[in-house]
């Protein structure tokens, strides 16, 4: 990575690696991502090989260093949307069907 970005948290996919980039720009930390096009390689390449990583400015390492180590300690709870019923898992803020705001129900 140019400018010598620090990989801060490697994802086991791309729908995670996208909600901790949200969670970090939501705070205010710049980030970048490498590796989703290695998404399709699923099964032919070791998992960490497929991992998405999320890279921050080293300006904005200890930020982002403590928004993801909160993200890793929280006990997320599943919820159910109280518009559409689907189940949604804990971190997520929105369902994943209608995008109906979790604090609606």
């Amino acid at each position: 990575m140019s400018e010598q970005w620090q990989c801060i948290y490697s994802a086991s996919n791309s729908l995670e690696a996208h909600s901790v980039k949200g969670l970090l720009e939501s705070e205010g930390v710049k980030t970048r991502l490498t590796g989703e096009a290695l998404g399709a390689a699923i099964g032919e390449l070791p998992a960490n090989v497929v991992e998405v990583k999320i890279w921050v400015s080293p300006w904005q390492w200890q930020r982002a260093q403590v928004i993801v180590s909160d993200y890793q300690r929280n006990d997320y709870h599943d919820w159910c949307c109280s518009q559409c019923g689907e189940v949604n898992q804990g971190q997520f803020e929105l369902c994943w069907n209608c995008q109906c705001d979790r604090d609606q129900h």
